[in-house]
């Protein structure tokens, strides 16, 4: 295993694909992370964002960032970077959990989605409890 992957397992955040706000630039691509088991935002957790080569079906890392305050991570992507394709969003729940001292069904979460129109917005939240998550296409 890559020692870029072990860090990203881990939870670290690389500098040089950390996310930056992008003011004035709203990101076509947007998540919010939701605690329903305690009815707050998924704050402080790692996520990674992914897109699928299509020759190799290999995963190609976009960017890595944490959820603010409010569950969200703005700036995912930039309209110029969004294209067709196969994406995924990776969530460090394990981290997560064991930040508040609980631990968790599942280590991870990842969505995987399909892009078909880059020029429309998409919204991929997460609720997710200790045992269970959901996901759903927003706007």
């Amino acid at each position: 295993m890559s020692a870029f992957r072990l860090q990203q397992l881990k939870g670290h955040i690389l500098p040089a694909n950390k996310i930056t706000s992008m003011a004035g630039s709203p990101s076509p691509l947007t998540t919010h992370v939701l605690n329903i088991a305690m009815g707050t935002p998924g704050s402080n957790m790692a996520l990674s964002l992914y897109q699928q080569d299509p020759s190799t079906s290999a995963w190609d890392l976009i960017t890595t960032g944490t959820t603010n305050n409010d569950g969200r991570c703005p700036g995912l992507i930039t309209q110029q970077l969004f294209t067709p394709g196969v994406y995924k969003l990776h969530f460090d729940t394990a981290q997560y959990w064991a930040s508040m001292g609980e631990t968790s069904f599942y280590p991870y979460v990842e969505i995987v989605f399909t892009i078909n129109d880059p020029s429309q917005k998409y919204h991929v939240p997460l609720l997710l409890s200790r045992f269970s998550y959901s996901t759903y296409r927003g706007s």
